[in-house]
């Protein structure tokens, strides 16, 4: 039995729906049973996830095989992250109760640092806490997630352009949400021991102008990268529900993609790739907007 937190999301969807393919059994933590019952209908046990109720953490561990972990992220966080500290805390407590073999953690790229890093510190919180648990640990590190380009679907039907805050011409790492969870799947049937760390990209790296073209050709319209000067990103941010004084993690975070300072770690991590393409998943994008709803 593993045991899948974030099932409803992308990443754990894929990680349930990989080790379901292998014939394994799977347990969800959901926060809402109704919104998790296709996953009940294909014979994962769901269980109510409290993420505040370490005794409700421990029992939904219990007996597991080994355990996939993911933090809800804050895209808005107070100073000093404490949504994300209580959380770990928690999880982490749980977790040393139950003593699972293996535990298998999203991360992200780049959480090795310990400044410079915005919304990312929050990885770097969740490696630096479960590091010192006695089981085997593994931190995947995905690259930047092509779905965030699900933001940018309806500008570029509708106006034929893409809001940029990456450079518009710099390629670098990005990945597919499915391979992160094929990935994590694939560590969580296998043994090891101590800690991992586990860098995943997609098969190329990427710009922001090569996702223009991507939506150019998958929409039959011209459609051209946007970028949005730094001078204006508190603004903007603010003008899409961000609290004034909340848009700062969000800012470094945007730097230091831009700058290089997030980036893999490289030594003593194990490297991937995954095989889902930007077109692909852009495509992808394009199908479920056009979903009725």
């Amino acid at each position: 039995m593993f045991t899948i937190m974030g099932i409803t999301g992308r990443v754990g969807g894929s990680t349930a729906e990989t080790l379901l393919a292998a014939g394994k059994k799977v347990r969800g933590i959901v926060r809402d049973k109704a919104r998790a019952a296709h996953w009940a209908k294909q014979g994962v046990e769901l269980l109510d996830g409290n993420l505040d109720d370490i005794g409700a953490l421990t029992e939904a561990f219990r007996g597991s095989d080994g355990v996939f972990v993911m933090v809800p992220p804050y895209f808005a966080p107070a100073p000093g992250y404490p949504e994300t500290k209580s959380i770990v805390a928690n999880i982490r407590s749980a977790l040393a109760a139950d003593k699972p073999k293996k535990v298998v953690y999203l991360s992200s790229v780049g959480a090795q640092h310990q400044h410079g890093l915005g919304l990312i510190t929050q990885s770097h919180i969740l490696e630096e806490e479960m590091r010192t648990l006695p089981s085997a640990n593994a931190f995947i590190r995905p690259a930047w997630f092509l779905e965030n380009y699900q933001w940018d679907v309806q500008s570029a039907q509708e106006r034929g352009e893409i809001d940029l805050y990456l450079n518009l011409d710099r390629s670098i790492s990005m990945v597919a949400t499915r391979d992160i969870g094929e990935l994590a799947a694939k560590a969580l049937q296998q043994e090891w021991k101590g800690n991992r760390v586990l860098e995943l990209e997609g098969p190329e790296k990427y710009s922001p102008a090569a996702a223009a073209v991507a939506f150019s050709r998958l929409l039959g319209r011209p459609v051209t990268g946007h970028p949005i000067p730094r001078s204006e990103w508190h603004r903007l941010f603010v003008q899409q529900g961000t609290a004034e004084d909340r848009t700062a993690p969000r800012i470094e975070m945007l730097d230091g993609f831009n700058s290089g300072w997030i980036d893999f770690e490289g030594d003593g991590a194990e490297r991937f790739k995954g095989k889902v393409t930007l077109e692909e998943v852009i495509k992808s994008l394009i199908a479920k907007n056009f979903e009725p709803a």
